[in-house]
């Protein structure tokens, strides 16, 4: 059996970045188990998982377009430095709240000014490519819903 739209399939994977700084990984940990073809997974793994059989490794290279986007200028806004906490209004710090529907929403200081703070809403993967080394551990049907 191999990966195939509609089966459940389990794999290991180490995700790293071109600079090969492991971004996240589940060796020695739980596997994961998603359905082929649901969506579930980034679409440049799941595209190159398809046809693989249990017990086989491949290194797999996505690029942003097939992960997590390329970054979009529309993702960054600028916001008066009362509306960031002081502690936050800083580079690279991480914030969370929520937008007027009430979702919660995260962001990055990209850059500080006098009276102003531009954050990102990019996810912080987007416009890198990825390097997956993935093994496909079990491939079984989909229990039916």
């Amino acid at each position: 059996m191999t990966v195939s739209s509609g089966k459940e399939v389990t794999i290991e994977y180490t995700l790293r970045l071109e600079d090969q700084s492991v971004v996240d990984t589940n060796v020695g940990g739980e596997p994961l188990t998603y359905t082929q073809g649901a969506q579930q997974i980034i679409a440049g793994l799941e595209s190159e998982v398809e046809g693989m059989a249990a017990g086989e490794s491949e290194a797999v290279t996505v690029p942003p377009e097939r992960g997590y986007g390329v970054m979009e200028a529309a993702a960054f806004r600028e916001v008066d430095n009362q509306h960031v906490p002081e502690v936050a209004r800083v580079m690279g710090a991480k914030l969370q709240g929520r937008d007027a529907s009430g979702q919660t929403v995260y962001a990055r200081v990209a850059q500080v000014k006098a009276d102003t703070v531009i954050l990102d809403f990019n996810h912080p993967l987007a416009g890198k490519t990825l390097f997956f080394v993935v093994k496909v551990l079990d491939i079984k049907e989909a229990p039916a819903e």
